[in-house]
């Protein structure tokens, strides 16, 4: 007889299988947040009518839709079942690459792209769902660190991948990467990825999510056309005051819904709280310095798209580098001056990029290591908000934390990036000037994240995790406690709905 604490050999197989494919389909979902920076240049070629502010949707349609639809999906993966969510969002997603890398002009772009994020959105919360119900309860951190590395292994390979892409073909060749790996995992999928039935729960309040989709695209929109309509426009303040007060709807409505479009009930924990306002600030910093790098060094300094994307791409190695040494080197009570002292040093670098760099390339004495270190920051401060925002939520919302942060990355980036298109706009895009511009506006959004940052990994906080903790590993304790006596006595462990229902129940006491 197999003992309690051994994983048989067909679940570690499957929960292996489950890992991968998930993984695979999340390197497509990140590396599409970086990958078409480095193509922007060459898009902005082919488009040479177009304004920057218009082009600039072509990322943030992206962001907006992957931000908004986050937390709803994972709800719908719920319903619906993970397997079929995440295949059905990896075919609209793969479907979307097609129509991109088709795009016969800038406004079909947009619009692919934002389908694009749509499946993205749907993809992340069912793959996470899918490894933390496949894996054994032992092996779930490894897993889960396995499965975020994917995100930074994207971050990474982006801007190279992206440059040699752009440089042997064009822009459109990011899109149809996607599409053979998309049509693998799904082929697999569809045959190994286990089917497991849906939870009982509640579809995710349609009103809510409505409201707070539309309301982050409002505020973008407001920002990003800002600079063609006049800052002192009505226009301009109508779809800003639309979209906060869309925004500010979904939240208050929220609170009274049993499957709210955004979990605000993971805000009293107020290191969760501090995280969200974190990541939100970091995202617009890093969505703003990745998008500008690049265009800066093909327009000013005239380097190929190749040469620019190997240019930004020692700032991204190092940045994954940083995030692995702080998570298995920095134990989470230290890590609290990591990320003050982190995005300090950005904001010093940012300063020093905006006084020094100039039209003449100074590529060994400024640009190396300004993205090197500055690459190598923002890794270890990003993987140490992240672990604050993992750590503060319940274990058994973990899934509802995790995305609920990453929609707070993706919306401040989204926001960084429309502002970034203003700030260019109100230069000269084909003097320095206007990117040096960008640079400072990146290292400010890092410094402001500072300041929310310092609530984070408190004593108090700690120590309420620390008991948490300790509940849920007494409950489950007893659970196996429970399946041994079980198996012991030739009777059927117990039924896994109510043991479900039972861990739910200590989570919502937690």
């Amino acid at each position: 007889m197999t003992s309690a604490t051994a994983t048989p050999p067909a679940e570690r197989s499957r929960a292996g299988t489950t890992l991968l494919l998930t993984a695979a389909a999340t390197f497509m979902a990140f590396l599409d947040t970086t990958v078409v920076n480095v193509a922007f240049p060459d898009l902005r070629t082919d488009f040479p009518h177009e304004s920057l502010t218009n082009l600039t949707w072509v990322v943030t349609s992206y962001g907006v839709l992957f931000a908004a639809l986050l937390t709803p999906a994972g709800r719908y993966a719920d319903v619906f079942g993970r397997r079929q969510v995440f295949l059905g969002s990896l075919v609209l997603f793969s479907a979307a690459s097609v129509a991109c890398a088709a795009a016969p002009n800038v406004d079909f772009l947009i619009a692919a792209r934002a389908v694009q994020g749509i499946g993205a959105a749907g993809m992340i919360p069912a793959a996470l769902g899918l490894v933390l119900s496949e894996t054994p309860a032992e092996k779930r951190a490894a897993a889960i660190g396995l499965w975020a590395a994917a995100g930074s292994v994207a971050a990474a390979a982006g801007p190279s991948l992206g440059g040699l892409l752009v440089s042997e073909f064009n822009w459109r060749s990011v899109f149809i990467l996607n599409v053979p790996i998309g049509v693998a995992v799904i082929i697999a999928g569809g045959k190994l990825l286990p089917d497991r039935p849906s939870a009982p729960t509640k579809s995710p309040d349609l009103v809510g999510t409505g409201a707070i989709t539309l309301g982050i695209a409002g505020i973008v929109v407001g920002l990003t056309k800002g600079g063609d309509w006049g800052w002192a426009s009505a226009q301009t303040w109508v779809w800003i005051v639309a979209g906060v007060a869309l925004v500010g709807y979904s939240l208050v409505r929220s609170r009274g819904q049993e499957a709210p479009a955004v979990e605000t009930d993971l805000w009293k924990s107020k290191m969760f709280a501090a995280a969200n306002l974190t990541t939100f600030f970091l995202g617009a910093g890093l969505f703003v310095w990745f998008l500008s790098g690049p265009l800066y060094l093909t327009t000013i300094w005239h380097y190929s798209i190749l040469k620019a994307g190997l240019a930004v791409t020692p700032g991204a190695v190092l940045s994954a580098v940083a995030a692995v040494v702080v998570s298995r080197r920095v134990p989470p009570e230290k890590q609290r001056p990591v990320i003050v002292g982190s995005l300090l040093i950005f904001f010093g670098l940012s300063i020093w990029a905006y006084t020094s760099l100039g039209s003449e390339p100074r590529f060994w004495s400024i640009w190396l290591p300004y993205g090197a270190i500055g690459g190598a920051v923002i890794g270890a401060a990003l993987t140490s908000v992240t672990t604050a925002a993992s750590i503060s939520v319940h274990p058994l919302k973990f899934a509802s934390g995790t995305g609920l942060n990453t929609t707070a990355r993706q919306f401040g980036g989204s926001v960084g990036v429309a502002v970034m298109a203003a700030v260019i706009a109100a230069q000269n895009p084909l003097q320095p000037q206007a990117y040096l511009d960008a640079f400072l506006l990146a290292g400010i959004f890092v410094v402001v994240a500072a300041v929310p940052a310092l609530a984070l990994f408190r004593k108090d906080s700690m120590a309420a995790i620390a008991e948490t903790q300790r509940q849920i590993q007494a409950y489950m304790a007893a659970q196996a406690a429970q399946a041994r006596a079980a198996a012991e006595a030739g009777t059927d462990e117990p039924d896994g709905g109510a043991k479900d229902n039972d861990t739910a129940a200590v989570a919502e006491r937690s």
